[in-house]
């Protein structure tokens, strides 16, 4: 039934994208050998090709109708798929990553209406050196907020626009739990700021952790102050955040990928540390990356993560790229080498692929 809706849909924007100049299709397909060590069983080590590593492969439509006096209508339709069997991505979601609509005004900001990704998330894969993706992906150690891996659904988002380097955003999501009107309710922001080479970023987000059956439970809080300085040869990368209550800092794997005696706590109270540093090189980009997990429940889990790589830009479109992950675990803490869409299953990850954009 989805295969069918999702063909359905594409024919009928396809024709619209032709008819009108305002709507764009775009999209990524991306697939990568990728290698994965360090796990127990039957995950201890593997190799596959994966899709979506660098970047989740993707299918997209966004536009816009100018209303006049400088507003205008917007929107965006976003697709996942797994480009090595087809399959749809975000459990099967049609339009699973991205899907809101709004208006855009050139002097008030812009409200938009649906699925759409955390202030903070924005944040933290802003300073990325490898872009919230491969081996090196920030995700393994800093765990996405919302309820859809870095996504709310039910959300109204306002966006500002740029004020003397100055800018702004605030999101509410719906919890739409029966008999509770907090209950699963998530809202966040950000300020911005950017001036010549430097851009800082300081983000919060909150979601309660209440359900039909489960009530009073605390709520998850997660801060971050990031920032980015281009020096022109490197560019310099950081992010300092704080996780809070009850799952605030989920691992990625949850089925004690190392085959501990006891399976790992997720902590309740942490802080990580960002360290990267990116170096273009003619039409290549050298890329490192230092993080820090400090659990400071009683547990005392604490991971760090080691991630290097290189990026060679075949043309504007694209690229090919090489990245290799190692974490080191602490006092039985459970986390993985994942990648852009995936997990993992070890604390090992290399990670050889290409990526086109269109």
């Amino acid at each position: 039934m989805n295969k069918t809706m999702l063909a359905l849909m594409l024919s009928a924007l396809a024709g619209v994208a032709a008819a009108q100049s305002n709507v764009t299709v775009y999209g990524i397909v991306d697939m990568a050998v990728v290698r994965e060590s360090g796990g127990v069983g039957a995950a201890a080590s593997s190799t596959k090709l994966t899709s979506g590593v660098e970047s989740g492969s993707r299918l997209g439509f966004k536009g816009t109708e100018d209303l006049g006096d400088g507003l205008s209508a917007i929107f965006l339709l976003e697709n996942g798929f797994q480009a090595d069997t087809g399959a749809m991505g975000q459990g099967g979601l049609l339009f699973g990553r991205q899907a809101y609509v709004g208006l855009q005004s050139k002097t008030a900001g812009t409200l938009t209406l649906g699925r759409q990704y955390t202030p903070q998330y924005l944040a933290v894969a802003t300073v990325d050196p490898f872009g919230s993706g491969t081996a090196g992906d920030t995700k393994n150690l800093i765990a996405a907020t919302g309820n859809g891996a870095s996504r709310m659904d039910n959300s109204v988002k306002y966006a500002s626009p740029v004020v003397n380097g100055f800018s702004g955003e605030l999101v509410y999501g719906a919890g739409e739990v029966a008999d509770s009107s907090t209950a699963q309710r998530q809202f966040g922001g950000a300020l911005a700021y950017t001036t010549g080479s430097l851009m800082v970023r300081l983000a919060h987000h909150h979601r309660n952790n209440d359900t039909a059956a489960l009530k009073n439970t605390s709520s998850a809080e997660n801060t971050v102050l990031t920032a980015l300085y281009d020096f022109g040869v490197a560019k310099a990368h950081f992010a300092y955040g704080v996780d809070k209550g009850l799952n605030s800092a989920l691992p990625r794997n949850l089925n004690n990928p190392f085959g501990y005696a006891v399976a790992p706590t997720p902590s309740t109270n942490s802080n990580y540390l960002l360290l990267g540093v990116t170096v273009p090189q003619g039409l290549g980009t050298w890329i490192g990356s230092y993080i820090r997990k400090n659990d400071k429940t009683g547990f005392n889990q604490d991971a760090e993560q080691l991630a290097g790589g290189y990026r060679y830009n075949l043309s504007k479109r694209t690229d090919l790229y090489g990245v290799y992950a190692y974490i080191r675990n602490k006092n039985g803490a459970g986390y993985t080498v994942g990648s852009a869409i995936e997990g993992g299953t070890g604390n090992r990850g290399l990670n050889l692929g290409i990526r086109h954009v269109f």
